[in-house]
């Protein structure tokens, strides 16, 4: 089984962008590591990350938690900067 870290140092993410993920899913974030692994392989995967991130922005600002949505703002626009998407 793979740890948090070789998850990590594999796919090029941060353990807080894998806390979204993992807050996003439910899941914890050893799972959350091992999904963003995989996803972040593919340009569908890195899209279907941003949309994880994305929600997270908005519900955090439809609750009102504006810390909570600048933080996410802030892990999102790096990761689309460290995965950019094909046009």
């Amino acid at each position: 089984m793979l740890s948090i870290r070789d998850c990590l140092d594999y796919c090029d993410l941060t353990e807080d962008e894998v806390a979204l993920i993992a807050e996003h899913e439910g899941i914890p974030d050893v799972a959350a590591a091992q999904v963003a692994c995989g996803l972040v392989q593919t340009p569908e995967g890195v899209l279907v990350l941003t949309h994880y991130m994305l929600d997270l922005i908005e519900l955090a600002t439809e609750r009102g938690d504006l810390r909570k949505a600048e933080e996410a703002r802030r892990l999102c626009a790096r990761f689309m900067a460290d995965h950019p998407l094909p046009h």
